[in-house]
């Protein structure tokens, strides 16, 4: 590949995904992409930046996809899932005890471990939230991980990874050599195609956001943008979850840390005082 395609192909994912490549790179590239020139019978990745230029939609979605990371585990890290059980919803439960509504966004969703993750704790607390309306929004850049979320199915070796065995038995049954999530947590997902770089007004508000392991990926003044757009989509006293890699630190001042729970973000004052209602909520537990 020639310096002048790998240097479009950077800028090109940079602008579509965010995805800072340094010029170190280039092998992650070549791996990545060389499938992607088969698939379309295009013999070398300077054909791919060719057809990339001609504003192919299909081979562009190919691209992106097929250089986005999209490693997940059901409870990936296990104490966000700790923290969302112990602290985050028992807040909720008392702040929201009168509209008994919540919203949950899961940005970056992938195929679906997380906010099915999410999901089963809240079946887990359904004695608690009886009668309450509560949705999680699920999103990714790629349709093709958020079309395995929504069908729910995940192999052996993926509800290993992570997942309780008393949790397996309770929310999987088994189909051939696939596991099959219950459908009950799947109404309790709305699963959507979203670009980070792109506006997301039109999600509404969240009372919590999981943005995890998406922001190391991006560069600082990208960082800062999506940051300061998720502090405006979280109502006042709303939380905000990022991967133990990432902080908001010397990013933004719309989000601030959570001094007693780390890893846990809290509106700015000044990004509070400009917060906006929630949109009414669609499922219940």
């Amino acid at each position: 590949m020639s310096d002048a395609a790998f240097d479009y192909l950077r800028t090109f994912l940079k602008d579509r995904s965010g995805l800072a490549l340094g010029p170190e790179k280039l092998y992650l590239v070549e791996s990545r992409l060389n499938p992607i020139c088969r698939r379309f019978n295009l013999a070398t990745l300077n054909d791919l930046c060719t057809a990339l230029r001609t504003s192919r939609r299909d081979v562009e979605q190919a691209v992106v996809e097929a250089m986005t990371t999209n490693e997940t585990f059901f409870f990936r890290d296990r104490t966000p899932f700790d923290m969302f059980r112990d602290v985050l919803l028992p807040r909720a439960i008392t702040a929201r005890a009168v509209t008994r509504r919540l919203r949950i966004w899961s940005a970056a969703a992938s195929s679906g471990q997380e906010p099915y993750s999410l999901a089963m704790l809240l079946k887990e607390a359904a004695p608690r939230l009886a009668g309450w309306h509560i949705e999680i929004v699920a999103t990714d850049l790629s349709t093709e991980v958020l079309e395995k979320a929504k069908a729910g199915f995940y192999s052996h070796f993926e509800v290993q990874r992570g997942l309780p065995a008393q949790l397996l038995v309770k929310y999987f049954s088994q189909q051939g050599d696939r596991w099959r999530i219950d459908p009950s947590l799947g109404t309790m997902i709305d699963f959507r195609p979203l670009n980070l770089l792109q506006p997301f007004d039109h999600l509404g508000t969240f009372d919590i956001v999981f943005c995890r392991n998406v922001l190391i990926y991006f560069d600082m003044p990208t960082k800062s943008d999506v940051l300061r757009r998720i502090a405006k989509a979280l109502a006042p006293d709303g939380a905000v979850l990022l991967g133990a890699a990432e902080t908001v630190i010397g990013l933004t001042d719309a989000l601030v840390p959570d001094g007693a729970n780390r890893g846990l973000y809290r509106k700015g004052v000044t990004s509070a005082a400009a917060a906006h209602p929630a949109p009414p909520m669609r499922a219940a537990v």
